[in-house]
């Protein structure tokens, strides 16, 4: 058993910058999204969800090449080696940061729901209100930041995200989805329905997400990664990807075998709990919410964090959470966890419209690293390949697409 628990150890830490960035990934936005277009369109968006997760391999390992040669993060990089380059680092850092301020109100907003649902469940029919849930999480959150404690619970948040992982799995096999239906689609099509734009502008958004390949790039700096781990960094992109479209593709699966079979539209978070009628009960309905509530609340950290991060890499300096600078940005980050509080829109589709606000941002990222990629001063003998060059071309077409569908939807 020993020797088992090692070898697993060892595997976990040779895709390290992987296994974080699915973690970042596999949050409650994507259970979002997956769950809402399954819902709704069944797997007719399937296809959307492919090329999205193609498309995250080959531009996270573009940003880790571009990182292992030149030492440099994304934004120090494109700061540096563009004329007003400076200008594009702006934006970029102020566009991500304003989708993530969106997403954060959505995750909280669900993730109450959820808790609401839950204490419903377990004391006799008793509704507390989601403002008053919002600020014990959000407080308890903060605290546990301030104090330094994120790698303890992220430990603890890691087993709810694994858990929830399994539970879709399980159910998956359970709902026994017709294969020919998924196969299906795989042929790129978007149904003539309201919303459906929206929801691969979503897709793409949660899942070839502008956030994951600027943080790709610090994540495999702090490995201490050099050119000569390039293969492992490929095969960590790959680990990456494929989990992404593994786990995905089982929730949009399971909630087109069971949400989309019963009519439901996922208008309300609670709604999702319907996912385990299969199982039946409320022990399983409570089952899954405390793996979504796992799985939002592990995305929060990183989040609230994009701003002191990105901001750090921008102006060069050492990332240092406990500043002052650090804690007055979460702090402001959590006032916006109380959005959903005030606005109408439901949490399911604020979170939808986060994820199309992605997409918009996908060109700012995916054109620099083309550029970067084959500059031969920057690169050397390590330029792109005309492999390489096919790929990342086929990133840039495609986030015009689907900037063109998120504009369409949002406006």
């Amino acid at each position: 058993m020993n020797k088992t628990y090692k070898k697993i150890l060892v595997a976990l830490a040779a895709v390290g910058p992987g296994l974080f960035l699915i973690g970042y990934n596999i949050g409650t936005g994507s259970v979002t999204t997956m769950a809402k277009t399954g819902a709704e369109h069944g797997m007719e968006l399937f296809w959307a969800l492919v090329l999205s997760c193609v498309f995250t391999f080959v531009l996270m390992v573009a940003y880790g090449k571009v990182t292992l040669v030149s030492g440099k993060t994304a934004l120090t990089n494109i700061k540096h080696e563009f004329k007003y380059g400076w200008v594009l680092a702006l934006y970029i850092l102020i566009a991500l940061i304003i989708g993530e301020l969106l997403a954060l109100m959505g995750v909280m907003g669900i993730v109450a729901d959820l808790v609401q649902e839950a204490i419903r469940l377990l004391f006799n029919e008793r509704i507390v209100g989601r403002g008053w849930i919002i600020l014990v999480l959000a407080t308890g959150l903060y605290l546990l930041l301030w104090f330094g404690q994120y790698k303890t619970f992220e430990k603890v948040l890691t087993v709810f995200v694994i858990f929830m992982g399994l539970s879709f799995v399980v159910v998956f096999f359970m709902v026994s989805p017709d294969w020919s239906v998924i196969a299906k689609g795989l042929v790129p099509g978007i149904p003539d329905t309201p919303g459906a734009m929206g929801l691969v502008a979503a897709i793409a958004g949660t899942t070839c997400s502008a956030a994951v390949f600027i943080m790709r790039s610090t994540v495999v700096a702090e490995k201490g990664w050099g050119i000569k781990n390039l293969k492992e960094e490929k095969k960590d992109a790959f680990v990456s990807a494929a989990m992404m479209l593994f786990l995905s593709g089982v929730i949009m699966a399971v909630a087109a075998g069971t949400l989309h079979v019963m009519g439901f539209k996922l208008e309300n978070t609670v709604e999702m709990i319907h996912l385990f009628e299969p199982i039946g009960g409320d022990a399983a309905a409570f089952i899954l919410i405390l793996g979504i509530v796992g799985a939002g609340l592990s995305t929060i950290f990183p989040i609230v964090l994009i701003a002191p991060w990105l901001i750090a890499d921008y102006t060069g300096k050492p990332r240092n959470t406990h500043s002052t600078q650090s804690r007055v940005l979460i702090f402001i980050a959590m006032l916006f966890a109380f959005g959903t509080v005030f606005l109408e829109q439901r949490p399911p589709a604020l979170m939808v419209f986060s994820q199309a606000f992605q997409a918009v941002i996908l060109p700012a990222v995916a054109i620099p690293i083309l550029l970067l990629i084959n500059r031969a001063k920057l690169m050397g003998i390590n330029k792109a390949s005309l492999r390489e060059n096919i790929g990342i071309w086929a990133v840039v077409i495609f986030s015009f697409v689907t900037t063109y569908f998120a504009i369409t939807e949002l406006f």
